[in-house]
């Protein structure tokens, strides 16, 4: 068993660095925060959004959940702690954008892909949540029917990845700032078998590595948000 004392020290660590030998950025952060980017992630260990993006406190403003996954903006689905989240960080933090961050191996897509997200019981929150992308694994079943399992369940995350970002464009506040061009939504794939990030281009329906998606992103003239379906 894994001691809580390891914890301990950790936050040492980060006491002595970043309140000690380098305390100007939390002598800044203080006051109030300025991310620039909202990141909706999955609640995986495996996939810390800051450890693999590098990033330092105070730059990113991080939500997650099981399987990454952005509800549609309906009063029956239960609590709307993700859309609250959302809602802040584009109307009172003022993002510049939006990025959902998904990953192989998700063990909430792989109880989805067997069928978790089907009726489930009132006492199966993981169902109930999951149910939220049950289009991304109808639309696998019908698009791979001889498809492997592993390649089901590796399409349906990305697939539900787009979900949630058509699921984002539906909330008035995005809606408004992504016409006005003050606010760009993005869906990334992070495969932890290779190491390698892909972004979703919605010019190719497709992953491509995160520098060529925008790269062509950029040369079109348009963000990575998908087109509404």
């Amino acid at each position: 068993m894994e001691k809580i004392e390891r914890f301990i020290d950790g936050f040492t660590r980060f006491q002595q660095h970043y309140y000690e030998e380098a305390p100007e950025l939390y002598r800044d952060l203080r006051d109030g925060q300025r991310p620039s980017t909202l990141l909706i992630g999955c609640c995986d260990s495996r996939v810390d959004p800051a450890i693999l993006l590098d990033c330092d406190p105070g730059d990113i403003f991080t939500m997650r959940n099981v399987a990454n996954l952005v509800p549609p903006p309906r009063g029956d689905i239960g609590p709307q702690g993700v859309l609250a989240a959302i809602q802040f960080a584009v109307e009172d933090l003022l993002v510049e954008r939006v990025i959902v961050l998904g990953h192989s191996g998700c063990g909430g897509i792989r109880a989805l892909m067997q069928g978790r997200g089907q009726a489930p019981q009132p006492t199966d929150f993981v169902g109930s949540w999951m149910a939220i992308a049950e289009p991304a694994r109808e639309r696998v079943l019908q698009q791979l029917p001889e498809a492997s399992d592993e390649e089901r369940h590796r399409a349906c995350e990305q697939a539900s990845i787009i979900i949630s970002l058509q699921n984002l464009q539906r909330l008035p506040a995005v809606q408004r700032r992504t016409e006005e061009g003050t606010l760009s939504l993005h869906g990334w794939y992070f495969d932890l078998a290779s190491g390698s990030l892909s972004a979703y281009s919605p010019r190719v329906d497709a992953f491509l590595p995160v520098t060529e998606a925008i790269a062509t992103a950029g040369r079109s003239g348009a963000g990575t948000a998908p087109c509404r379906k």
